[in-house]
């Protein structure tokens, strides 16, 4: 063999081994495991969960479908005086599917009721980032309860902690995105504003 021969021989082994390289990269993002989001009907989340879960499990889609979330955060409310515990969705309408993406699966998730569609095109769902499904879990499993409670201006109320403890004051404003309201509180017979979280007061 000549050398010119040897060099086309040689070309030609290093494309093959390209393509070989090129296919199995294609091959391995194909097959690689991916969060997608998937929107549901509303009030739906939890019943997605389980109805996927089940047909995981019929159609022996465990290899290929992984782990199915709905995020979550604590509730406290506080009624009547009564604290309360409930589970409040972090993203109303949306479950999380952590799965590789082919037609069988797709068809799996796709088709489960009470399921609309894939984030993403009708054809293409899109992946999401795995730097961002980390926050929304770590957000569920660490999030700091957030306190409800049945308060109105012109209602009054015992503060029950802090430097304002055990006076009396009524409520002039309420502010329940942050937990917080504003009570003119009478001390040493001066009304005075003091602004004050639920958990700091108790309703008369």
């Amino acid at each position: 063999m000549t050398e010119k021969d040897e060099n086309i021989v040689n070309e030609e082994h290093f494309e093959e081994t390209e393509e070989s390289n090129d296919s199995s990269k294609s091959s391995d993002k194909k097959n690689q495991k991916r969060w997608y989001i998937v929107h549901t009907y509303s009030g739906y989340e939890n019943k997605v969960k389980s109805n996927l879960e089940k047909r995981i499990e019929y159609m022996n889609m465990s290899d290929k479908i992984f782990r199915v979330e709905v995020p979550q955060k604590t509730v406290t409310q506080i009624k009547g005086g009564r604290k309360q515990e409930k589970e409040e969705k972090i993203f109303p309408g949306y479950v999380l599917v952590e799965m590789i993406m082919d037609e069988d699966s797709w068809y799996v998730v796709r088709h489960t009721a009470g399921v609309t569609k894939f984030v993403g095109s009708a054809k293409k769902p899109i992946p999401a980032k795995e730097s961002e499904i980390k926050k929304i879990i770590h957000r569920s499993t660490t999030q700091t309860q957030k306190v409800e409670m049945d308060v109105k201006v012109g209602e009054k109320v015992r503060i029950i902690s802090g430097p304002f403890a055990e006076f009396v004051g009524d409520i002039t404003e309420v502010y329940p995105d942050k937990a917080k309201l504003r009570a003119m509180v009478s001390i040493f017979g001066r009304e005075t504003p003091v602004e004050l979280e639920y958990k700091q007061i108790q309703k008369l």
